[in-house]
């Protein structure tokens, strides 16, 4: 399938955010689909992810949530103990509220676009932005029909703004996905978010595929399992098609 891709600048509270953004190069609208990235920020890779989405029919966002700090490429595949403390620097400057701010704005830019379909959205987030993709359907409940966490961290914490305390105001439908090995998951984190989601009465779906480490869905990392990829991004699709087409 043919793409329209095109890299853009999206008008947010805070200032212009440069974003990817691509769909099918077809007549007529698309489903929104917000990809947020992970901690080591905006990459090819995570275009070719949109790009994907893309082709399965859906008009994609991939929006770089670090320009706040400029712009900023790590060179991942040569990554040093010294680039991991930028990447936890620059992972730690998001919060809750510049996250919604933004997914404002990127929620204003999808419903100018003539490619996009108004009204209900998807969202994927990967390892920092589990949390987001929470916060954000939490936040606009009328508009995320579709939200999904792969290997996700964060969702749980200490703070009475965690996002876990907040899916009693979802009304999407949700999917978790963790690694069955994460040292950045602990337990109790996955336990403490199930309990929470029955509490609310969410309509979610959780799993731990066995085998899986953090960040299992990225083909250029150690910790790639081709297999459970790929039955991931079918769940991915089976949700956003449940809720979206």
């Amino acid at each position: 399938m043919a793409l329209i891709e095109n890299d853009v600048i999206i008008t947010t509270k805070y200032g212009k955010q440069p974003a990817f953004v691509a769909c099918p190069d077809e007549a007529g609208s698309f489903p929104a689909i917000i990809l947020y990235m992970d901690a080591p920020g905006f990459r090819p890779e995570l275009c070719n992810m949109a790009r994907r989405i893309a082709k399965n029919g859906y008009f994609c966002v991939l929006p770089d949530m670090y320009y706040r700090l400029g712009t900023i490429r790590f060179d991942i595949p040569r990554r040093t103990d010294e680039m991991s403390v930028l990447i936890k620097g620059a992972m730690n400057s998001l919060t809750t509220e510049l996250v919604a701010d933004d997914t404002a704005g990127i929620l204003a830019f999808i419903d100018s676009q003539d490619k996009a379909n108004t009204g209900p959205v998807g969202c994927v987030g990967h390892c920092m932005s589990g949390q987001h993709i929470t916060v954000s359907a939490a936040l606009f409940p009328t508009r995320f029909a579709a939200s999904a966490s792969l290997y996700g961290v964060g969702i749980v914490t200490d703070d009475a703004n965690s996002p876990h305390k907040m899916v009693d105001k979802i009304q999407g439908e949700l999917f978790y996905s963790f690694a069955e090995t994460d040292g950045s998951v602990e337990d109790h984190e996955i336990t403490d978010l199930k309990a929470a989601l029955d509490k609310a009465g969410a309509n979610y779906k959780m799993e731990r595929p066995a085998g899986t480490l953090h960040g299992y869905m990225f083909a250029e990392r150690p910790s790639y399992n081709p297999v459970e990829a790929e039955v991931a991004w079918d769940k991915l699709f089976a949700l956003w098609e449940r809720n979206l087409k």
